[in-house]
Order: C-alpha cells, then structure tokens, then sequence
C-alpha cells in the first residue's frame, strides 16, 4: 500500500530514542522528511544518522519541551530545516517516574503536567495554522495503555496522558473539516528501554527477578510476547497517512491484545 507520505514533512517528539526512534524510522521509510527533537541532542543525532544512513531523509534538534520559552525558536528551527510547514506531529513525550496515586506533591504534579500535557498542547497549537492553510495535517499522540486500564503504581502518567485522549478527541471535532485528522495510539508492553526499567524496578519492588516479571506479563498477552518497537511505529505511519484520512477521534491500541476492555 502506497501511504502517500513523499514529500511530506514530520515532527516526531522525543525521537531520540525508543517508541520515538521507531516512529522516525518508520515515517521516514515511507518517504517522509523527518524532524527528529528530544531533549538529548545526542539520541536524536543518533536516530538521524540512521535514518541517512539509509539514504532517507532526517534532520535533528534538541529541545526541552516543558520550556516553553523555546515554542517559537524550536518551531522555526524545525519549518526552515524541513523547508515548510509541518504536515504531521508525533506527540510523544517521556514517562514520569513510577508513582501512587497518593502522596505526590502538587510540585510533582505541576511539573509532570508541564512537560507530559502543556507542551504537547502548545506545541500542536503552534502547528495547527500550517496544516489549516493546507488543509492538511496529521496529529498522532502517543499515549499508554494505563488511559485505558490504569497501572498500578503509575498514577502520574495514568492520570496526565488520560487528559490527552479527551483532549484529542475534542481537537478532532474541530479541525476534521480542514483534512486533519487528530489520533491517539496506545502501547501495551513494547520491548524499549523504558519497559525494562518499569521490569527492574517491579523485580526490586517485589523481590522477583526480572525474567519472573517478564514471564508474568506476557503470560496476560494474547500473542504471549512484548511487541516490536517498529511494530508500534507502524500503526503511527499510517495514521499519519493519506490512506488513513476517514479515520479521527480515534484511541488505537498496539498491545498484542493485553487491555481486556472492549
């Protein structure tokens, strides 16, 4: 299937490493000129010099996007490196530190909010006037299974990415008539550095090893496995495709069956 994306240009968030690197990969694979930003510089180099190595086409930025002093030079940056506007937004940001639901301190909470909610905000409002003049545009956010079926002890996250899924789906309703789409997917147990250490600091809590955690986990997935980075990062190409433009408002889950609900 031809996903239409020659010629189109993206901004994957945290793009450096994981779910993120993956996404990039992918986009670019389909013929997408890719603009890789992360906090740390470094990983998001790393990501581009895989991506060219390939002969496909990315570009690199650092950026902290819970400063949002930088919105405008970091949006700037990223339309004169891509040559345009930006057609798709990857919102995909990091995940707090494992968490109750009780006991945080409003600081906590605040500055969790800043950088997992209020950015990705900002910096799709900072977007959106692009793909309303083209009357095209794709915005895919990131999200966990935990909106759907809370985590236990990951409440910050559980709580803060929630907020996105509502977020979305109103967003959809508003800008669907311009040929945006606006889309949330949800990861099960992806195998990404992040997993492993939620893994090791379940192993520690619990006094297991982290080979009896894992065994635990996948025995609750359908397809008895953690899935592929580039599993996940394939489902956002083509939410972020011209095939994909009657599907918006939409929560799409790459679990390998693991969230029960209907």
């Amino acid at each position: 299937m031809n996903l239409g994306l020659n010629g189109k240009k993206a901004l994957v968030l945290a793009g450096g490493g994981g779910l993120g690197s993956a996404i990039a990969k992918s986009l670019a694979e389909e013929g997408a000129t890719v603009m890789v930003a992360d906090i740390n510089e470094a990983a998001a180099q790393a990501t581009c010099e895989e991506i060219r190595s390939a002969g496909l086409k990315a570009h690199c930025l650092g950026w902290d996007i819970s400063d949002l002093g930088q919105l405008e030079a970091r949006i700037s940056a990223c339309t004169q490196h891509l040559g345009g506007t930006i057609d798709i937004l990857v919102n995909n940001t990091g995940g707090p530190p494992p968490s109750l639901a009780s006991g945080n301190s409003p600081d906590t909470w605040l500055a969790s909010f800043n950088s997992m909610v209020l950015a990705v905000i900002a910096i799709t409002d900072a977007i959106l006037p692009g793909m309303r003049e083209k009357r095209w545009g794709r915005i895919v956010t990131s999200s966990s299974s935990g909106v759907l079926a809370p985590i236990p002890n990951l409440a910050l996250s559980n709580s803060l990415r929630a907020s996105l899924v509502t977020w979305s789906k109103t967003l959809a309703g508003e800008v669907g008539a311009l040929g945006i789409t606006v889309n949330v997917v949800v990861p099960g147990r992806i195998a990404t550095k992040r997993i492993t250490e939620l893994d090791e600091k379940k192993a520690a809590r619990e006094g297991r090893t982290v080979a009896q955690v894992r065994a635990s986990s996948t025995s609750s997935i359908p397809l008895g496995r953690y899935g592929r980075p580039e599993e996940y990062a394939n489902a956002v190409a083509f939410l972020a495709s011209e095939a994909a433009s009657y599907i918006t408002g939409s929560t799409i889950r790459v679990d390998g069956g693991l969230v029960q609900g209907i």
